[in-house]
This record gives structure tokens, C-alpha cells and sequence, in this order.
């Protein structure tokens, strides 16, 4: 097949997180296609089919995308952030999996971007300098159970926690429920930092605890590190705080 698919991450924000592979395979995609919020992301050019879809309908955009590289085309599917975390590139696979056998013969690459979880780890200095894990909250696909039983093996694991997708209109409170469930593993001192909208005009960047952690600081633009034992603030007079994890097991 003569066609080709690259799911392209775009970086938390704006160009500058963007790098030189994902903007080449930008520049030379016939049809761009992603969530909407993502593709308008993409600067226009000519010549340039673009396909925007709604949320959760990942598997419909990725069957798309392997539609058209099936014809030929060489197809960009955007993702926020890097699209092996949470994003399209398991979909793409899902929809490779399911699929007619001949989209297992197809080009397709994964362009890694700036996650959402670095980004908000370099705003705050280096809190994921030892062992972590990432969580989403969206029970979208998977029950509310599963995710706390998660949550829990992961505050006894002595991870820092890493937390996606923790608040949305359909599904304002989780994150609540998630801070109640965390406290009854976790020191109340516990570091927990509020990383919102990193890279943008509106950033907004909150150091607390988790016996102070609030839910409605949190929206889905967030993304919540749970400090872990060895997590440390560094405090500054004119500053705002580092947080950094000791590289030395507790």
C-alpha cells in the first residue's frame, strides 16, 4: 500500500512544544483528523483535507484515518500531548486490531509529542524524579471501582501519581472522590500540585496539600501530581516553590 499514517503529537500548547518529526509529517499529510479542539491547532494549508470530530468517538477517527491511508493518502491523526498516553494512538491500534487484515500492512508511525504529565513535571521542577504511575479518571471505559482500586494500590506503592482527565462537565466530582480515597492512604501533608493549561496564556500553576486539595480548582485542562514519601518542596523567598522526588528509595 502506497499510503501512509502517522498519529502525530502536538505538545501540550502551542508550536513551540512541537517537534521537528511531528511538525515534517504535519507539513506533508494530505488529511489532518483528530479531535476538534486539536486540529485547530494545525495552521491551515492549502490543498490539506481536515476531518474535526467530537469526543469519544476515537475509534470512528481512527477507522477513518485507516480508510483513507488504505486509498493512498498519507493521513495525520492529532493528538494532544504525546498520543501514546491516553490518546489516539491505542485507538488507531484498537481499530488495526479489529479491522480488515490489509490495515496490518499499512505505514503508520507513532510521532511521540510532550505529554501532559512532563510538561506539568517541568513546570513544578522534577516530582517524578523516582517511581511513578499515571491514573486516569475518566470512567468513560472503565468503572469507578477499578480506577479506585488503582488509585489505592498506588498510594500503598508509594508512587507518585500522576492524575489525567480528573474533572470534565459530565463528571465534576471525581477528582473529589479521588482526594477522599487518597486521604485515607496518604499523610495529610502529602504534596499534591495543580498544573493547569501549561504552555498557555491562562497557566495556571497550584502548590497545596491533600488535606487541603480542593476539586473545584481542578478542571480538565489539570493535570494533579500526588506527591509520594519521598517527595520534597524546595522553598523560595521571591519564587515559587521546587518540588522535586528524592532518587533515593524511602
Amino acid at each position: 500500500m502506497s499510503g501512509a499514517l502517522d498519529i502525530v503529537g502536538l505538545g501540550p500548547a502551542d508550536a513551540r512544544w512541537l517537534t521537528h518529526e511531528a511538525q515534517a509529517a504535519l507539513d506533508e499529510a494530505q488529511d489532518i483528523i483528530g479531535y476538534a479542539p486539536y486540529v485547530a491547532r494545525v495552521p491551515e494549508r492549502a490543498g490539506q483535507t481536515r476531518l474535526a470530530s467530537d469526543n469519544r468517538v476515537e475509534i470512528d477517527r481512527a477507522q477513518e484515518a485507516l480508510a483513507r491511508a488504505a486509498q493512498g493518502r498519507r493521513v495525520a491523526v492529532v493528538s494532544g500531548g504525546d498520543p501514546g498516553v491516553f490518546a489516539m494512538a491505542a485507538a488507531v491500534f484498537e481499530a488495526v486490531d479489529c479491522g480488515p487484515r490489509a490495515w496490518r500492512d499499512l505505514d503508520i508511525r507513532v510521532l511521540p509529542g510532550v505529554s501532559a504529565m512532563q510538561a506539568a513535571a517541568a513546570r513544578l521542577g522534577a516530582p517524578l524524579g523516582h517511581d511513578f504511575c499515571a491514573i486516569s479518571l475518566s470512567d468513560n471505559l472503565k468503572p469507578w471501582d477499578v480506577i479506585a482500586k488503582r488509585l489505592e494500590h498506588a498510594a500503598q506503592g508509594d508512587f507518585v501519581i500522576a492524575l489525567y482527565n480528573p474533572a470534565s462537565r459530565a463528571r465534576p466530582t471525581r477528582i473529589n472522590d479521588a482526594f477522599a480515597l487518597l486521604r485515607l492512604h496518604l499523610p495529610g501533608e502529602t504534596f499534591v500540585g495543580l498544573a493547569k493549561s501549561v504552555g498557555r496564556e491562562n497557566e495556571e500553576i497550584i502548590l497545596t496539600r491533600l488535606d487541603e486539595a480542593a476539586g473545584d480548582k481542578v478542571d480538565m485542562s489539570t493535570l494533579v501530581v500526588i506527591g509520594a514519601s519521598g517527595t520534597r518542596r524546595i522553598a523560595r523567598d521571591r519564587a515559587r516553590d521546587w518540588v522535586y522526588t528524592s532518587r533515593k528509595a524511602t
